[in-house]
């Protein structure tokens, strides 16, 4: 942990963050009185009760916000949003698309939501716009990964049971017709960290699945703001998927844990463990040396034209041992990560 400082200690709901996104709107900065501020999510309830600010006031200090938002029709009908990303004046955000550690899916944490930043001064409820795809994320991704020079890591019999053949056991009888779009063969996906690129595309990164050598896979989405769209015939594609090499430990299996675009088609991730420990995740259970790894902040570009899927990254920080980063952010030349802690905000500069 060496050249991170004690952390900035907050309170948002008694709950914890993921991902931190700088504030751009200026509108917002000066109504809170900012030098600087961030945008975080919560994972415990719905999206709308889970965006906060974090706050760093003219004098130093620090405060914390709940902001409140209005999902209309969908209010009370997503969990657990992991991820932000900036786009033309509107922040995203992303659920999981996962499950419980022991599964099955939950089509709860299948949605992007967005809303304009600009908006979130005076007080009123804020226009959140959600779409819950349906598991149309996970079929496209999967596709794009059976179809990529990428060789995964097979998920394990238990795995695919209780997040694939669960999933579809309980959909199925209860008639819902979005688990058609699950295959058995198929990979769960957790999404964790998002970041726009500058031809608009949105980069997202896997917390897993992983490759066969245990590295981070990303893959680039197009036509993400399709989705907000009527056309319930909207989805997504994928352009690309990527394995970032040359920055997993020998022997370790790491996921991506947050993501920042630095601009210039560069980004900064923090890479790190495929799952908590001692919480009865079927994944460690299955994949036992994706539990131990310590954090890392690495670096990397995409590239440009018809390049391979391999992704060259370069090592910036040792987080060790912190186990639980969730969101970074690089401003004014200082670092600044976001942890996962119980029933409060950790928030690190460096």
């Amino acid at each position: 942990m060496a050249g991170l400082s004690h952390p900035v200690e907050l309170t948002v709901a008694g709950n914890e963050a993921s991902d931190l996104l700088p504030v751009r709107s200026p509108e917002l900065l000066a109504a809170y009185g900012a030098r600087r501020a961030f945008w975080t999510v919560l994972d415990e309830g719905p999206v709308e009760q889970c965006l906060a600010l974090l706050v760093q006031r003219r004098d130093g200090g620090w405060s914390e916000e709940l902001v409140a938002f209005d999902a209309g029709p969908e209010a009370g009908r997503t969990e657990d949003g992991e991820a932000l990303a900036h786009r033309d004046g509107w922040v995203y955000v992303l659920g999981s698309h996962f499950g419980s550690k022991r599964g099955p899916l939950r089509p709860r944490r299948a949605f992007v939501a967005r809303f304009r930043e600009a908006s979130c001064v005076g007080g009123r409820p804020v226009p959140l716009q959600v779409v819950r795809n349906q598991f149309r994320l996970h079929r496209v991704v999967n596709d794009a990964l059976r179809a990529a020079d990428i060789a995964v890591l097979p998920p394990g019999e238990r795995v695919r049971d209780r997040f694939i053949v669960e999933t579809v056991a309980r959909g199925s009888a209860r008639s819902k017709t979005c688990v058609t779009r699950l295959a058995h063969g198929d990979l769960p996906m957790n999404v964790e960290a998002a970041a726009f690129t500058p031809a608009g595309t949105l980069l997202v990164g896997l917390r897993f699945p992983v490759t066969d050598k245990g590295e981070p896979i990303f893959v680039e989405l197009a036509g993400v703001e399709g989705m907000f769209d009527d056309d319930p015939r909207s989805w997504p594609r994928v352009v690309r998927a990527y394995a970032l090499t040359g920055v997993t430990p020998v022997g370790a299996l790491t996921g991506c844990r947050a993501l920042s675009a630095r601009g210039d088609n560069s980004y900064d991730a923090v890479i790190g463990s495929i799952d908590a420990v001692g919480k009865g995740s079927v994944l460690l259970d299955e994949h036992p040396h994706g539990g131990e790894v310590s954090c890392r902040h690495v670096r990397f570009r995409l590239p440009a034209g018809n390049g391979g899927p391999a992704l060259a990254g370069e090592l910036v920080a040792d987080l060790a041992p912190l186990h639980n980063v969730e969101g970074l952010a690089d401003v004014d030349g200082i670092r600044f990560y976001v942890t996962d802690e119980d029933h409060r905000v950790a928030l690190w500069l460096a």
